[in-house]
């Protein structure tokens, strides 16, 4: 039987996603999830629970709540609390003037009237009207998915993410996989929606969406291209615990072969049709271009080289020649150290005697990776992403030389369009580096187009090396050969600090395993003490940029890297330590669940989408903002915070854009940079590394991430932690070989 109980919040003493544990100001403890707004917001009002009393060992004794209403005028409260841009007498007044219902109908289908009130402004009605609409289809989704026991923080993620579509109660329930298109909703939490809802299980819908999962999962999320159909079927058994229903998934695949959805290659592998059109069309465009030629450069290319002040060694040359010979796309693939951009500087130099400066372009993923190559070349340089951007309406880009640095970072969908583009009477020069990590996302176009040989490739392995002291490159490249460098002399630019536990190995065989886990904590938490002496020790260096507005040298001047997110020693805690050190006493900050962003941190943004934004000066002059791509990855300084607007502005210097975040997207758009993890910095380069080394990241540990973890620091490299870790890992190479359609084709 369920009970009612009336009461007010005192003090919330838990709460994540919607779910909370408060105490009564009448002294009853209360838990359940409550979705309209944030629990903040009904903290002191008088409320009506209905739910049942629970009797718990440890806890004592709780009621948990299945309902929750407000007692006061709801939408008084709605309008105060929840919907932004309302004041508590702007409130009053309009229920006042037009009742509950007239104003509901004013929001619903009239909302120019408010503009007669006194302050309501364009700015605001746009927010009471974005606000609104929210609410609104929030309410409905919450009265049409209440029956079907959706969790309020899963109500929440669906209405974020379908505030901009019309009808979606209608959409959900005509098909509840579309669900599956929202970021944080696998196909899991959709298939047990649309079971509740009636959907059968072998409704040819589900094993579909069931289908597009499981490839979605082996390809985007695992790096592949291409899976074998025993594979996925495997997969789909294991999703849908089915058995022996093959025929039913020989249908569906039938059926989206048909529609050209995926396609089925030799040996039994499928693909989805957008990764197989991109690297068939990466592999053919490849062999193309290597069968062309530019007729050459430079008659005497030995005294070209003679005048140039970059001196060049046998294998550099090689690179050069070879364009000059003619060959209009080249693989310049080199290891850490061993001049990438002397040997890009002086093919673009050879180059420049035909082609015009403008009509050179150098482009790399990253923002910071462009700039770098713009230094170290004097060409321009720009991201990818911009570049595609820019030239959007045109066919062609209008270059006649393109140079794609980094190119080990690229995935096949993106490396296909930027290929799309590159006119055909236009040469190529790929440079990377293939002992790094690969690429986020499908597929490994450099390391296969190297194993396919499908163009003229040079491979530069001798290091050269600026001093005897300096050892970053050299202890590199060891790792990358699974060898494990004399990482314990003293060098200028490397240092390992060891913080291991003593014993471990006899100790392993006589503590129990909650003994070995609290040790093991207990290590980590040294690394951590550790990690802060190296801050504190480069902290006055980095503050005096911050404080000289070198926003760019600040951000990119000391940054802690790590194998995982999660653990002591992942990035999201050791972001919440280095906060305290970097930010201690900032003017103002936002709360955000366990997240606090204050002002002058350093963020980072974690999704690719269309943001508001504007350029530096175009911000600073007050012009109108635009809508701009914003990619996963780019790193920031969080300078402004609307406490009124609830909006933040990050400046991003490396693309010298400004994005405007609202409080609702700071958890899903934006996290802390002080520490990041090492898949996130690929293409960056810091001139303090700092590097935590630890058993507990075993897992991870492997040559390909050691070396391009050491690779990111410019000027010193520190590791801390136990040397046996660092050890083990320098002896793991990177055994996942990508399944892709290049190496199939």
């Amino acid at each position: 039987m369920s009970t009612t109980l009336i009461g007010q919040i005192d003090r919330i003493l838990f709460e994540d996603e919607g779910f909370f544990i408060a105490v009564l100001k009448s002294g009853e403890k209360i838990s359940g999830t409550y979705y309209e707004s944030s629990v903040e917001n009904i903290k002191g009002s008088a409320i009506t629970l209905t739910g049942f009393w629970d009797e718990h060992k440890k806890h004592g004794k709780t009621f948990k709540f299945e309902t929750l209403k407000v007692n006061q005028n709801e939408l008084f409260f709605f309008l105060n609390k929840i919907i932004k841009g309302f004041t508590k007498k702007l409130a009053a007044d309009l229920i006042e003037k037009f009742g509950q219902e007239g104003l509901i109908d004013i929001l619903d289908n009239d909302i120019e009237r408010l503009l007669e009130f006194s302050g309501i402004k364009e700015k605001r009605l746009k927010k009471i009207q974005a606000s609104w609409k929210q609410f609104r289809s929030m309410r409905r989704l919450g009265e049409f998915l209440s029956p079907f026991d959706v969790s309020p923080a899963l109500l929440t993620t669906i209405a974020g993410a379908m505030k901009d579509v019309d009808e979606p109660c209608t959409k959900i329930k005509d098909n509840p996989y579309i669900l599956t298109n929202i970021n944080s909703i696998g196909f899991k939490r959709a298939d047990e929606l649309a079971l509740k809802m009636g959907i059968e299980r072998e409704d040819e819908g589900r094993v579909s969406s069931a289908m597009d999962y499981v490839l979605l999962n082996y390809c985007e999320a695992q790096g592949n291209s291409c899976i074998s159909k025993e594979v996925l079927f495997g997969g789909l058994d294991e999703l849908l615990a089915f058995s022996g229903k093959h025929k039913l998934y020989e249908a569906a695949l039938v059926e989206r072969v048909g529609e050209g959805s995926i396609v089925i290659m030799k040996n039994n592998r499928v693909s989805p049709a957008r990764l197989y059109d991109a690297e068939k069309y990466l592999y053919d465009e490849f062999k193309t271009r290597s069968k062309l030629s530019s007729g050459g450069f430079v008659k005497n290319l030995d005294s070209f080289l003679a005048d140039s002040s970059l001196k060049l060694g046998t294998q550099q040359k090689e690179a050069v020649v070879k364009i000059n010979e003619g060959a209009m796309v080249l693989f310049l693939v080199g290891y850490a150290g061993t001049g990438k951009s002397t040997t890009s500087k002086t093919i673009l130099e050879v180059l420049n005697t035909r082609f015009d400066k403008k009509e050179i372009m150098t482009c790399a993923l990253s923002g910071i990776a462009s700039q770098r190559i713009s230094d170290t070349t004097g060409y321009e340089s720009a991201t990818i992403q911009s570049l595609l951007l820019k030239h959007e309406k045109s066919d062609k880009f209008p270059y006649s030389v393109v140079l794609i640095d980094e190119a080990s970072m690229i995935n096949s969908a993106l490396f296909a369009r930027l290929m799309g583009k590159i006119s055909r009477k236009a040469i190529i020069i790929i440079v990377g580096d293939d002992a790094q990590l690969p690429p986020i996302g499908a597929g490994n176009v450099l390391s296969d187009a190297l194993t396919l040989e499908l163009a003229p490739i040079v491979k530069l392995t001798q290091i050269y090396r600026q001093s005897e002291d300096q050892a970053i490159t050299l202890i590199a490249n060891e790792i990358r050969k699974g060898e494990v460098p004399e990482y314990r002399a003293k060098y200028d630019d490397f240092e390992f600090i060891d913080v291991s536990i003593q014993n471990y190995y006899s100790l392993r065989n006589q503590l129990s395993q909650n003994e070995l886990k609290d040790l093991r904590e207990e290590n980590s938490q040294q690394i951590v003490v550790e990690i802060i002496h190296q801050v504190v020790a480069s902290i006055e260096k980095a503050r005096y940029r911050l404080k000289n507005k070198q926003i760019k040298e600040y951000l990119n001047y000391f940054q802690v890297i790590t194998p995982m997110k999660g653990g002591i020693l992942g990035s999201t805690n050791l972001n919440k330590v280095l906060q305290e050190y970097f930010n201690p006493n900032p003017k103002q900050c936002v709360k955000r669940g366990d997240l606090e962003f204050r002002l002058m941190d350093k963020v980072v943004h974690t999704k690719n989408e269309n943001m508001t934004s504007w350029s530096g000066d175009g911000f600073k002059m007050g012009e109108d903002s635009n809508q701009r791509r914003i990619f996963n990855g780019m790193s920031g300084l969080l300078f402004k915070i609307e406490e009124d607007d609830e909006q933040v502005f990050v400046f991003y210097p490396n693309e010298d854009v400004v994005v405007v975040y609202e409080y609702e997207e700071l958890k899903s758009h934006l996290m802390l940079s002080y520490a990041l993890t090492i898949h996130k910095v690929q293409g960056m380069e810091y001139d303090i590394v700092v590097i935590p080394m630890s058993f507990t990241h075993f897992i991870m540990h492997n040559t390909k991430l050691i070396y391009t973890a050491i690779t990111r620091a410019k000027h010193r490299c520190i590791l801390v932690g136990e040397g046996g870790a660092f050890e083990s890992g320098c002896k793991k190479f990177e055994v996942t070989r990508r399944d892709t359609v290049l190496l199939e084709l």
